[in-house]
């Protein structure tokens, strides 16, 4: 089976569980198994190939200009890894069928469930470094739903967001030590970064990118000093912890470790860092787990000791560390998943996970015993099982390991590890198991169902006959590491057996075994001194943590991000000038290559009259409707500019543009105050002005350097002008660009334009049907006004010209291609038409003859230019690609067709669409705020005619 089948079919059937959430828990697990057991069949399709030392892999462009590549490899460490994965998630998934109780919902957690195993499929079948990265966050996303699945436990949320906390803020981390390890190597493909050794060390980057990407690894496998949040992480669902925290999430920052370990192990750095972070967190969390009472807790810091024992043996960067790593992650899956999910049995039966109200259950639960059993005696290192020869290969390489230049002190923190790792396991055996029966279980124990047992006793099967054959996994552990070394010739010879003689590593083992027995013996006399002697919680540390980052950020964004657009303005100002001065005084100006050119009197006098808008407007600005005014004819000067310098369409646009925006904000201002208050004092008024005049100079300066010195390199407009009809067929460079060249901006421009309408659309209706009702319908006119609110010069006027101005607008439409024009011009034009017959006759008027909706118009602007892009596909050509061609239709002469009218089209809809609305909503607020007005042209009503008749009303909307 393709790669990518078995990488995309979790995510593909994470829909199904709660599409057969209704049918029941059995057909929700059902699926769930279906889809995971189709996956891992597809796997083992590709075993023959591994099993031959061939690289699998899969491949599919996806940025290739960014090296993001949808690239997929398997080699015996991913297969590896991949097997644990969908292996022991078959178990899990039969497990939580009957684990869960019915107020649970099935398909909800079968949904997460399927989402982390392809995430985790994802990261070992991954060849490029940027595609590891996605699917490394989705596991710390989809680990999130699951620890926090449920939600009504405050400790299952808490624990939740402390490992998304501390996982993705390692996640960050990584990706900026792959990023450099990527553009050290030259490529971002696994494959690649992985025969550049000798390349990345020796570059004087390695060592940040080794301390980033570590932290990566150290978070996500619960290391010293991360190592806190994997306990807490205990409230989920016992599935979620055998499943996450035993052979597949905390295993992510191991798998990384041993992917990378071609590249980045073999240097002192690498030693140093690895090799004492795995033994600190071997020997504390073996430490905690001993006398931690939660039968979940302890297995949890139990986990993290051996993750750094793990971490330890791939630290020491020798052939036969890697191997016996490569081993104990297969052991330490095997029993540590079957005692997560016997602890879950002992909580399912006995309603309680704590170790002083259990003891006796030997008798009671004789099936879950000798499951745990032989999973803690192997965890022990007692021989005959699976943990005793990882452990021994383990304590062989610690007494070969010289750290800090002492050779005794490795052999002697793995040996302490382990004595307190064997006290652990045995307690686990003794106070659960042994001792008398109670008569005060929470409820009465018993063993369960097969459903509950049997996955943990398959998972026990493997310690057992790994442990008494070990010849049996050595040729898979071995292929394992072929892949970890990169060099099978560097494999170790060694043989996986029971005895190996009276060597080191046999005197620590039974030193450790002996030395748990007496941690046991003496356990209550240890416990008090243990619960007396005073020592930081991590918990506590890392919520103080917490608490004064949030306070340092509340601080700083209230003290930068407090409401006022004066302050953010002056802030954004300021750091462009500040940014800028810097490019100018440290950068090479050259001489000026062209001579300025006379202004003649017309240019002036327009210049004249925008510096005397501007400068008005700065004075008189809290008069609004004069700053309305004087708004206005800098934009219009502004577009008598465009005409000067030859810009008809940008004129033409600017012009259109001024005439909506003036009305609307007429409407906007007919609900505000006619002066606005003073709110700055004059200190802070100087203060802006500073900065503004700072700013207009800094930019007259850029653009006066610009316009005296010829163009470095040849300007993008060379290309336009030389492609526009050649590409899209049509001689008006502009438009062409807008709707071929950069039809992705206009296409989300439009986007943009019909949401901000739609949000002025459902502003306006919260104020017409919300407290602002009463106040709009009480609202007095500030002066009387005049009794023809539609005069009939107007009305008749507008109504002649209607035709007209629609015959100008789709004249304008259909030169656009070819000449100044265009759906956006046109679009304002037709709006500007219908705003008039507003203006002229009034909204109950205008609104009755009004067949076609407005947001109708903009959801047909949009769609109709969305379906023109995608025609593009159909030609195996990508999105908005336009095409033209000249056809003949008799009589008429030939002419061009192009498919880039039809999204001209889209974009003239769209912004008539947009804003017609927007008036439309502003003269609906105004109407509300005014009495009824008459729905008759010129507001003469027959039926009212006589000499009898009451006048007409004289308070009207605002047009």
């Amino acid at each position: 089976m393709s790669l990518f089948f078995i990488v995309a079919l979790p995510f593909f059937g994470a829909l199904l569980p709660g599409l057969m959430n209704s049918a029941g828990r059995s057909a929700c697990a059902g699926v769930t198994f279906t889809v995971t057991l189709a996956a891992f069949v597809g796997l083992l399709t590709n075993l023959p190939a591994v099993l031959a030392g061939d690289l699998v892999t899969a491949r599919l462009e996806w940025m290739p200009a960014l090296g993001l590549n949808f690239t997929l490899m398997l080699d015996g460490l991913g297969f590896f890894f991949a097997l644990l994965i969908l292996g022991i998630g078959l178990l899990i998934i039969a497990y939580a069928r009957h684990y869960l109780s019915r107020e649970d919902n099935m398909g909800e957690f079968f949904t997460y469930l399927l989402l982390f195993q392809g995430a985790m499929v994802g990261i070992v079948l991954s060849d490029n470094i940027l595609l590891l990265l996605v699917f490394w966050e989705l596991t710390s996303l989809s680990s999130f739903l699951l620890i926090g699945y449920w939600k009504h436990l405050p400790e299952a949320r808490q624990g939740a967001r402390m490992a998304l906390t501390v996982t993705g803020m390692g996640g960050l981390c990584m990706i900026g030590g792959m990023l450099i390890l990527g553009q050290i190597a030259g490529s971002y493909d696994l494959s690649v970064i992985l025969q550049n050794r000798d390349l990345i060390q020796a570059d004087p980057l390695y060592l940040t990118a080794l301390i980033l990407i570590l932290l990566g690894c150290f978070t996500k496998s619960a290391q010293f000093p991360f190592h806190f949040w994997l306990p807490h992480a205990m409230a989920a669902p016992t599935p979620v912890s055998a499943y996450l925290h035993s052979a597949t999430m905390v295993k992510a920052g191991i798998f990384l470790m041993a992917r990378m370990w071609p590249v980045l192990s073999g240097t002192p750095e690498w030693f140093v860092i690895v090799t004492t972070a795995g033994l600190a967190t071997m020997v504390l969390g073996a430490t905690i787990a001993l006398f931690k009472n939660d039968l979940k807790s302890l297995l949890a810091f139990s986990t993290v000791s051996h993750l750094g024992l793990i971490t330890m043996l791939l630290g020491t960067g020798t052939a036969f560390g890697a191997m016996a790593a490569t081993f104990h992650i297969l052991n330490h899956a095997t029993f540590k998943a079957a005692l997560f999910m016997s602890a879950g049995i002992i909580d399912h039966e006995a309603h309680t996970r704590d170790i002083r109200r259990l003891g006796g259950l030997r008798t009671l639960m004789p099936v879950t015993f000798v499951i745990v059993a032989l999973a803690s005696l192997s965890m022990a290192g007692i021989p005959l099982l699976n943990g005793f020869l990882s452990k021994e290969m383990m304590l062989e390489e610690a007494t070969h390991t010289v750290l800090f230049d002492t050779p005794w002190l490795v052999p002697v923190l793995a040996t302490v590890a382990s004595v307190f790792s064997a006290a652990y396991c045995f307690r686990l055996i003794g106070h659960v198991f042994f001792g008398p029966v109670r008569d005060d279980y929470p409820a009465k124990p018993h063993d369960p169902g097969a459903g509950l047992w049997l996955p943990p006793a398959l998972l026990v099967v493997l310690v057992v006959v790994i442990g008494v054959a070990p010849f049996l996994a050595e040729p898979f552990v071995k292929l394992v590491t072929v892949s970890v070394l990169g060099n099978a010739a560097e494999v170790p010879t060694a043989y996986f057996k029971i005895w190996h003689g009276l060597v080191p590593a046999l005197y620590l083992s039974i030193v450790a075994v002996v030395g748990g027995l007496v941690l046991l013996i003496t356990f209550q006399l240890l416990n008090r001194i243990w619960e007396s002697t005073p020592r930081p919680e991590a918990k506590t540390i890392f919520d103080a943590l917490i608490a004064g980052v949030v306070l340092l950020a509340q601080k700083l964004i209230l003290g930068l991000h407090n409401g006022a657009f004066t302050r953010y303005a002056m802030i954004a100002f300021v750091a462009i000038l500040a940014a800028g001065y810097h490019a100018w005084s440290t950068g090479t100006v050259g001489g000026a290559t062209r001579l300025p050119q006379s202004a003649g009197p017309v240019p002036i006098a327009g210049w004249g009259m925008l510096v005397a808008a501007t400068i008005g407007l700065v004075f008189l600005h809290r008069n609004r409707f004069l700053s309305l005014m004087l708004i206005g004819i800098v934009g219009l000067m502004v577009s008598v500019g465009f005409v000067f310098f030859s810009a008809p369409d940008l004129a033409m646009t600017q012009f259109t543009v001024e005439v909506v925006t003036i009305i609307l904000l007429l409407l906007a201002l007919n609900f505000l105050p006619k002066y606005t208050p003073v709110e700055s004092t004059l200190l802070r008024r100087v203060r802006d002005g500073g900065v503004a005049v700072a700013g207009g100079l800094a930019t007259f300066a850029l653009a006066h350097h610009y316009l005296l010195r010829d163009a470095v390199s040849t300007p993008i407009s060379e290309f336009h002008l030389a492609n526009s009809y050649k590409g899209g067929g049509g001689t008006n460079a502009v438009n062409v660009i807008l709707v071929d060249f950069r039809g992705f901006d206009t296409y989300g421009e439009i986007i943009v334009l019909g949401i901000a309408a739609l949000l002025i659309y459902a502003l306006t209706e919260t104020l017409l049907n919300g407290p602002v009702r009463a106040r709009l319908l009480n609202r007095k006119p500030d002066q009387k006004r005049a009794g023809d609110t539609h005069p009939m010069m107007m009305v008749v006027l507008t109504r002649v010209i209607m035709p007209v101005i629609l015959m100008v607008g789709f004249y304008i439409f259909l030169r656009g291609h070819n000449e100044p024009g265009g759906g956006f011009i046109a679009g304002l034009v037709v709006s500007i038409g219908v705003v008039m017959q507003y203006m002229a006759s009034g909204f109950a008027w205008t609104s009755t003859r009004l067949k076609y909706p407005y947001h109708g118009v903009i959801g047909a602007g949009v769609l109709i230019a969305g379906l023109t892009g995608i025609g593009s596909w159909f030609v195996g050509k990508p999105f908005l690609t336009s095409d033209f061609a000249y056809v003949r239709i008799p009589p008429f002469e030939e002419f061009e067709l192009a498919t880039a009218a039809l999204f001209d089209l889209g974009v003239f809809l769209a912004v008539v669409g947009a804003v017609m609305l927007s008036l439309e909503s502003f003269s609906r607020l105004a109407r509300r705020a005014s009495q009824p007005e008459s729905e008759h042209p010129m507001d003469i009503d027959p039926s009212r005619e006589g000499p009898d008749a009451d006048p007409a009303p004289t308070a009207k909307e605002a047009f």
